[in-house]
């Protein structure tokens, strides 16, 4: 039973040293945020959650949008540089995760989705690494399509195809958006051109078919996004020890040499 006693004493003691240990590490550090110099260029990069919704014309109906949620995969990187506290441009690449939903007249849904590389530019007014506005333009590059089908609440067809022709070759997009507290941005954006390759022709069973005939979608979007223009990083200094501490220090070594 003492074994038993003292292997719990154990068991419950070292979890507490542990704790004392980082307590007295972390006392003597401090930590500060600290703001990239102006006029350097420097990075910064974050993810986002995109909301979108097409607007169509599908044989002069505009009907049959829906609200689309991409929480994944959405990120990007940015170059930045800033010409005063106020004011500066950036420059980045990002993958993200592009579509809509479409709701038929016959009840059929389609979903539809690009995975894309983008590179947006810009500029930035305001606080920088704060409260600020920014803009831009970006260029994508549609690298996997992938659709499905549903009735009924049931999905009947699926498929993924990589650099596909069923979408232009690129995205034309313009966006503009602002980064509010805690480093977290809301951003809008408009594709200025089609989803869909409206000229594409599908051949099966010796049949050709243009499946997006008709079927004009410009996408507009509402991202929430994490950190994408902070550059501010955390510096970690430790405080220099005590002097008494060091004069205890050189005292138990000259000890230790007179005793040898």
């Amino acid at each position: 039973m003492r074994s038993h006693a003292n292997a719990l004493r154990r068991t419950l003691l070292l979890p507490a040293i542990g704790l004392a240990f980082s307590a007295a590490a972390q006392s003597g550090t401090t930590t500060t945020r600290v703001t990239p110099p102006i006029k350097k260029v420097y990075s910064t990069g974050g993810g986002e959650w995109i909301f979108s919704a097409p607007i169509l014309d599908v044989n002069g109906s505009d009907r049959g949008a829906t609200v689309r949620f991409a929480p994944v995969i959405n990120v990007q990187g940015m170059s930045n540089y800033d010409f005063s506290e106020h004011a500066g441009v950036f420059l980045g690449m990002s993958v993200r995760n592009h579509g809509f939903i479409y709701a038929a007249p016959n009840g059929d849904r389609f979903k539809f989705r690009t995975y894309n590389v983008g590179l947006p530019v810009g500029i930035k007014l305001g606080k920088m690494h704060g409260t600020m506005i920014f803009a831009g333009y970006e260029l994508e590059l549609p690298f996997n399509y992938r659709e499905r089908k549903f009735v009924d609440d049931r999905r009947v067809d699926r498929f993924s195809v990589w650099f596909s022709n069923r979408t232009p070759t690129f995205f034309h997009s313009v966006f503009a958006g602002m980064q509010g507290p805690k480093s977290t941005t809301l951003t809008f954006r408009y594709y200025l051109n089609n989803f869909h390759n409206t000229g594409f022709v599908a051949r099966a069973d010796n049949l050709e078919s243009r499946p997006y005939a008709g079927l004009n979608a410009n996408v507009l979007s509402l991202a929430i996004g994490f950190e994408i223009f902070d550059g501010r990083y955390t510096s970690i200094q430790r405080a220099p020890a005590p002097k008494d501490t060091k004069a205890f220090i050189r005292s138990k070594k000259d000890s230790r040499h007179t005793g040898s």
